[in-house]
């Protein structure tokens, strides 16, 4: 069981980002180099790994779901392929409105960026396109979203809508709520980017950029620089990750097209391949061309130490949203009345306590809540304990 995270796959048409999402997810989603391949939003289940913890207690856990593999624990969360990102899609252009209603049901988003610079904005073959155009496209997309927005808030601030005592933040959290934001976290990120509490006093460039705050905290992003098994690709990431205009971005180096390779032949049987890993072993027979291709992977993964597929998932929620993966303890330890090793493991909010995990696995567990117990200390716990990643922790509940 996991708070069901969903993490957003963005791009513009032909970058690989369906190559991205099958490889994370082997589901069969149609790849195409053509734009709008991808119509409806595609659901998938991907894996982030987290290091169990049976093994230190000299046990097997046996997953309620995913899977373990050699003491990693494959945890599953939600991938959604995100269709319609063209120029213009905040106003509606393309498949805009729907592009943003998706992308709104997501904790945070992997751009992949076609590193190597051979599809221009609209997707189509080209040479030598600037991978920096494509960041930048994206982020002015959303920041015009919500600008669009925070001026509907500042209008029913100004028209009077509101009763004489409400801030403008409490309007512009009202407004913004399909974000998630709230009142305290607006009026911080007022305070950051130093304009004032006066709307009528905003010009427009303090609009955009407080628009641009909201929009960095409410939907973290990370740069899946994809391709980056051509010479092109690595010029630019090499030039873009030493340019201090981009050292906001979280940028991952990767190649969906080998991860994609190794997980077909591991299905094959002709690979001992595991997501993530720095390194593969040939297991099967295979042609002269196939091992070829397969020494070409074993390049990459030597320079880059992992395909990058599971490194851009992982990096966008335990590194950017700072999700935290606990263990629930049973009565005797690990197990439960069913005899069930760690069977599940929780993703749940950064900074959460004891209690908060307590709501997390049910509200009656939450509302009978005593204390809890770290397994591997014995140590008892108080409500506002913080849980650290990796915690093993039953909870003692009057439910």
């Amino acid at each position: 069981m996991s708070t069901s995270y969903r993490i957003g796959l963005v791009g513009k048409p032909s970058v690989g980002k369906s190559s991205f999402f099958n490889a994370a997810t082997m589901n069969d989603v149609p790849e195409g180099a053509y734009p709008f391949t991808t119509i409806d939003p595609s659901v998938g289940e991907a894996y982030v790994r987290v290091d169990c913890a049976a093994p230190e207690f000299d046990e097997e856990c046996t997953p309620n779901v995913g899977y373990c593999d050699h003491g990693t624990r494959f945890v599953p969360t939600k991938l959604v392929d995100v269709a319609g990102l063209i120029p213009g899609a905040h106003e509606g252009n393309g498949l805009g409105n729907q592009f943003l209603s998706d992308l709104n049901e997501t904790d945070v988003l992997v751009h992949v960026v076609d590193f190597s610079g051979k599809t221009d904005a609209e997707g189509e073959p080209t040479e030598g396109h600037d991978p920096r155009d494509d960041i930048g496209f994206l982020e002015e997309e959303l920041d015009q979203w919500y600008l669009g927005i925070l001026k509907k808030g500042i209008e029913r601030y100004e028209t009077g809508y509101t009763t004489e005592d409400d801030a403008i933040e409490e309007e512009l959290a009202e407004q913004m709520s399909a974000f998630k934001t709230n009142e305290d976290e607006i009026k911080r990120l007022i305070r950051r980017v130093d304009i004032g509490f006066e709307p009528d006093e905003w010009e427009e460039g303090d609009k955009l950029a407080l628009a641009r705050e909201i929009r960095k905290e409410t939907k973290p992003m990370v740069i899946a620089a994809n391709k980056m098994d051509t010479p092109e690709a690595q010029a630019n990431y090499e030039e873009i990750t030493n340019d201090p205009d981009y050292d906001h971005l979280t940028i991952v180096p990767c190649s969906a097209h080998a991860e994609k390779a190794l997980k077909s032949a591991d299905k094959a049987g002709v690979v001992d391949y595991r997501p993530g890993d720095s390194d593969f072993e040939i297991t099967g027979d295979i042609s002269g061309d196939q091992e070829q291709g397969l020494e070409q992977i074993r390049d990459f993964l030597d320079e880059f130490g992992a395909t990058g597929v599971q490194a851009a998932l992982e990096t966008a929620l335990f590194d950017v949203l700072g999700v935290t993966p606990v263990f629930p303890g049973g009565a005797n330890g690990l197990g439960n009345e069913r005899g069930e090793v760690l069977p599940d493991c929780y993703l749940i909010p950064p900074n959460s306590t004891a209690e908060d995990f307590a709501y997390s696995l049910h509200s009656d567990i939450g509302d009978g809540f005593l204390h809890a117990i770290d397994c591997r200390t014995n140590r008892q716990l108080g409500k506002d304990y913080e849980v650290e990643p990796r915690d093993v922790i039953e909870v003692i509940t009057t439910n």
